[in-house]
């Protein structure tokens, strides 16, 4: 899939992606997998990094070495607890990256948690997939992207918009999020919105910002951002007949 039609979020808005994330969530055991996790290695962690004391650990598949799952971050912590490692693990001798399917495993398990009750919803009269998307209102690629929000409907798809406003929380970009969201009519105003028309600026609790966070923690580097049901993310603006032959043939 194109990774081109996106809109780039602004280099220096770009912070490093912090690695302790607060929200953490369990992963399913691999099949196969057997042992415990020292209680050493859990001690050290929470005592050096209390942000990691409620993560998932489990036993990774090189001897030696215990995955730890924050949020959508998938890291390594060594058996004595000393070294915690951020990366993909390959396997050299398979030719896989052993650790890609866990992170898309980890980002799908992060979207699921932000709950469908703080996201805004498209839907189709019979839905045969879900796309979660990272949009920013006055992005091009979305704007494209939702102009043809029939046709993503028409095909089945379900669209569920996620807030990144790529310029970040104070700009304008941030507060038209939030007056969609406060809108009385969320999917009018944000079509409204996406379209360059004025709407009624209104300000009321709203999970913007926390969408903005998770979108930085998944390494969301711009708009539209397209994550698909198994936690996989396609970056850029898919057309709608692409998008649903795609899905079809996963």
């Amino acid at each position: 899939m194109s990774a081109n039609k996106t809109c780039l979020k602004p280099l220096a808005a770009i912070g490093f992606t912090t690695l302790l994330l607060a929200s953490t969530m369990a992963m399913p055991a691999r099949a196969g997998e057997t042992g415990q996790v020292p209680e050493e290695v859990m001690a050290t962690l929470k005592a050096r990094i209390p942000e990691l004391a409620s993560a998932s650990v489990t036993p990774a598949p090189v001897p030696g070495l215990y995955e730890v799952v924050a949020g959508p971050d998938v890291l390594y912590v060594t058996k004595d607890g000393r070294y915690l490692i951020r990366g993909s693990i390959i396997d050299l001798e398979a030719m896989e990256n052993i650790t890609a399917p866990r992170i898309a495993m980890a980002a799908a398990a992060a979207v699921e948690k932000v709950g469908e009750e703080n996201m805004v919803i498209y839907e189709p009269e019979k839905t045969r997939h879900t796309v979660t998307i990272f949009t920013d209102i006055d992005c091009g690629f979305c704007r494209k992207l939702h102009g043809q929000m029939d046709e993503y409907l028409e095909k089945g798809i379900r669209i569920r918009y996620l807030f990144f406003p790529r310029a970040g929380l104070k700009s304008a970009s941030y507060r038209k999020a939030v007056s969609v969201w406060c809108a009385d009519d969320r999917n009018e105003a944000m079509t409204q919105a996406k379209a360059g028309k004025e709407i009624e600026m209104r300000d009321c609790d709203n999970p913007v910002s926390d969408h903005y966070a998770l979108g930085q923690q998944m390494n969301v580097r711009g708009t539209p951002a397209l994550v698909l049901e198994d936690g996989k993310i396609l970056p850029g603006y898919v057309p709608p007949g692409r998008l649903s032959e795609y899905l079809d043939a996963r």
